[in-house]
């Protein structure tokens, strides 16, 4: 049965992120790419996650892996607010996407609230790191 995306955008996840979980070379905005990193942390896509940060700022040891998947396993992903972008769309290298990202931890609502570098490295939007 197919779902709601966790991205917020409506449609089903099977027509939503899952296309760019399946291929990062679709996503065509840095916006975009932060939908689909918050689907990612949602349905705890680690692989996907580390692919769409930036390998200048990604730490690949399987320590940090497994503390990633352990975090977003352990919390219940509720809702998306982009609050802003900047650039990220077509002839930009670079950009920039100011966002909430609500969940629960140990029943308490908690909010990260963060202004996101993006840019493209090789032939896709990643995520460097927050400004």
């Amino acid at each position: 049965m197919s779902s709601k995306c966790p991205c917020g955008s409506d449609k089903k996840y099977e027509s939503c992120c899952e296309i760019a979980h399946k291929n990062i070379k679709t996503v065509a905005s840095a916006e975009a790419l932060m939908r689909s990193r918050y689907s990612a942390f949602a349905k705890a896509d680690i692989d996907y996650l580390l692919q769409s940060w930036s390998s200048k700022t990604r730490d690949n040891s399987k320590r940090f892996r497994k503390e990633l998947l352990d975090w977003t396993t352990s919390v219940e992903w509720i809702k998306l607010k982009i609050v802003s972008t900047t650039k990220g769309t077509g002839h930009f290298a670079t950009g920039t996407v100011s966002f909430e990202a609500y969940y629960l931890e140990n029943g308490i609502m908690e909010c990260i609230s963060e202004n996101s570098f993006f840019e493209k490295e090789k032939e896709y939007w990643v995520y460097v790191n927050a400004l």
